[in-house]
């Protein structure tokens, strides 16, 4: 008999997260999911508890990620954060003392949400901040880590970003062209980022893992 999985999501109620709720929720592998979130959704659901909870207390809540998998799917936008340091404080934040209480409670296998581009030593902020987090996550030795570097995202969100709208259009335009070492630069929709997460911890293979764009959408889309 299989054994089944517990979860955990941190950022369920996000683009990729919501999506990622849908698939754990739908698998037979796993029998139970736990969501971190700032407001209760009122879903239902046989598997699912929903705990709100104060992000900048995350520790007090660490018995919540006694799980076998831990998937987060955190992140901000520089105008939505309203200043650098708030940008860092979630995108790093909040992501290293995330992976660093599942690791602390014996997660098995990590999947994280980064970004394309991600590079510590980039010049732009964003890529920065995403490239430092990888590297601190990465460091704690959580025995299956992988990092999913999608590009820009479609999909329907629960708040309008204007510019992400925009570069949502100008990205279908250019789609076409778009190939060969270009390729991982194509939009991606949430959905196919959740199912390429869930596929690849199924298996979950030791060490630390770099997903990039083009590849999650192979896997997504399988």
């Amino acid at each position: 008999m299989t054994l089944k999985r517990s979860a955990l999501i941190i950022g369920s109620t996000g683009l990729i997260g919501a999506h990622l709720k849908e698939e754990i929720l739908g698998n037979p592998d796993y029998d139970t999911l736990t969501t971190l979130i700032r407001s209760h959704t009122q879903e239902e659901h046989e598997k699912l508890t929903e705990v709100k909870i104060d992000f900048d207390t995350l520790h007090i809540n660490q018995n919540y990620f006694q799980v076998d998998d831990l998937y987060i799917c955190l992140g901000t936008t520089r105008k939505k954060a309203g200043s650098k340091e708030n940008f860092r404080k979630v995108d790093y934040g909040y992501v290293v003392e995330a992976a660093r209480l599942g690791k602390v409670n014996g997660v098995k296998r990590l999947a994280v949400v980064s970004a394309i581009g991600a590079d510590e030593e980039s010049s732009f902020f964003y890529n920065q901040v995403k490239g430092e987090m990888e590297k601190k996550v990465a460091e704690l030795g959580i025995q299956s880590t992988y990092f999913f570097r999608p590009s820009l995202l479609l999909g329907e969100r629960k708040e309008l970003r204007l510019g992400e709208k925009v570069g949502e259009v100008l990205g279908r335009a250019v789609q076409p062209i778009l190939r060969g070492r270009w390729e991982k630069y194509r939009s991606i929709h949430g959905k196919e980022v959740a199912k390429a997460m869930v596929k690849f911890l199924k298996n979950g293979r030791n060490g630390v893992h770099v997903v990039e764009s083009d590849m999650i959408a192979k896997i997504g889309k399988l």
